[in-house]
């Protein structure tokens, strides 16, 4: 294994241990048995690498989505059903719960806001594209045929949950919104309008 791999192990387990604001370059040096130099040659600073490292921790927790597919198809829930909805969301709430759950960085990035320039720059392309990953888990298909203004949209829907929740669990795990209340919430919102679609979408609120 070489020292860009080295270097990505050792950011991977800084962050977890002290967040984004309080790990410094040599932290990551100490953890990784590299060098200062090695993270400007491997990755240019040592924002860019602690992103490339958040990234690789939230698809590895992603992993653990992926997983519970078989049981999703076991459990014969329709791809755009409510079922299907409460299922998937009952799976990210999961890797919510354990203990060290790594969602609190994203909670980070949010709070320090411009102070990681670096980091925000680089992780608006990778949000973007969970947005379009987590759509086929609830609506069914290929990540690959996932229009962009279905990211626009709906990803962008499941996305703005997804950010919600890891802030409640974040804040406070004892009154978080578990799945089956989040289900009932966006079962009386369909019943609300009929089962009907507004006749008017996708335009900017005033």
């Amino acid at each position: 294994m070489g020292h860009r791999e080295d270097l990505l192990r050792g950011a991977k387990r800084c962050l977890l241990e002290k967040g984004f604001a309080r790990t410094t370059a040599r932290d990551i040096v100490k953890e990784s048995g590299t060098n200062l130099a090695s993270i400007g040659y491997h990755y240019g600073s040592k924002d860019t690498l602690l992103a490339e490292a958040y990234i690789s921790i939230v698809e590895t927790v992603s992993d653990d989505f992926d997983g519970a597919e078989e049981q999703r198809r076991a459990a014969g829930s329709e791809p755009g059903s409510l079922e299907r909805f409460h299922e998937v969301w009952k799976n990210v709430i999961a890797t919510m719960r354990t203990p060290g759950s790594p969602w609190h960085l994203s909670m980070e990035i949010v709070a320090m806001g411009d102070k990681l320039p670096g980091v925000r720059a680089h992780l608006a392309k990778a949000q973007r594209e969970g947005a379009r990953g987590i759509i086929p888990m609830l609506m069914g298909g290929q990540e690959e045929d996932v229009s962009e203004d279905d990211v626009d949209t709906l990803g962008k829907f499941y996305m703005t949950l997804m950010m919600g929740l890891i802030a409640q669990w974040t804040f406070d795990p004892e009154t978080a919104t578990d799945a089956g209340e989040l289900t009932a919430g966006l079962r009386k919102v369909i019943e609300a309008t009929g089962g009907k679609v507004p006749g008017v979408t996708g335009e900017t609120a005033a």
